[in-house]
């Protein structure tokens, strides 16, 4: 397989797959576009896909090419080839190394909070564009408790409690794990009350990896 010019396509479809294989088919119809980056055709759904990390992650990331001479485990050879040779390694091996074509991706992921500040002013301008829903979906490159998934989800329906157009769900993507944040029901402090979550094997990462690219 030849090498893909870097671009963020490549988790975009990470995305869409994710979605439709844990959630349904009502986003099998999704379509690769921009502002927002999936889109239902009828206008019905606009989700934005972003990434966040925590600065300190970024001095810990590796580019794989300069690991293709390390010693690894007989079971981890071929997915660990697999990174090197297509330059992405997430949804492979845990999300331990990054491709190095996805490498100028995560560098210039933000924090968390302040992504969502960004992208929640984005949506609340129009930026987006007229679509009946919005979604935020964000990879996220540090684990998440379930406490810190609630309080992210409290932050951002802050954020947005006044605006005229928000985000009605919000996407929470773990190498192991999707969290489905409902923004629209809210408890009487205006709180959101519905997060679900799906778990995704080391076998489900390797196919959204493998159609991904």
């Amino acid at each position: 397989m030849s090498k893909r010019k870097f671009d963020t396509c490549f988790f975009e479809r990470y995305a869409q797959i994710t979605l439709e294989t844990c959630l349904g088919e009502d986003y099998a119809d999704l379509v690769n576009e921009d502002r927002p980056d999936l889109q239902m055709p009828d206008r019905s759904l606009g989700i934005e896909v972003t990434r966040a990390m925590e600065p300190k992650k970024d001095a810990a990331m590796s580019m794989l090419k300069e690991m293709a001479g390390f010693d690894v485990a007989e079971q981890d050879r071929e997915e660990v080839d697999q990174i090197i040779r297509t330059g992405y390694g997430y949804g492979l091996q845990e999300g331990k190394y990054i491709g190095h074509l996805e490498y100028e991706y995560w560098s210039l992921a933000q924090p968390l909070r302040r992504i969502i500040e960004s992208k929640v002013r984005k949506v609340g301008s129009g930026f987006y564009g007229d679509f009946a829903e919005y979604g935020l979906y964000i990879f996220c490159k540090d684990d998440l408790t379930e406490e810190e998934v609630i309080l992210t989800m409290e932050y951002t329906s802050d954020l947005q409690r006044n605006l005229d157009v928000k985000y009605s769900k919000m996407y929470l993507s773990l190498i192991d794990k999707l969290y489905v944040c409902d923004l629209t029901q809210v408890d009487h402090l205006h709180h959101p009350t519905k997060c679900t979550s799906h778990d995704i094997s080391r076998k489900m990462c390797k196919e959204f990896f493998l159609r991904a690219l």
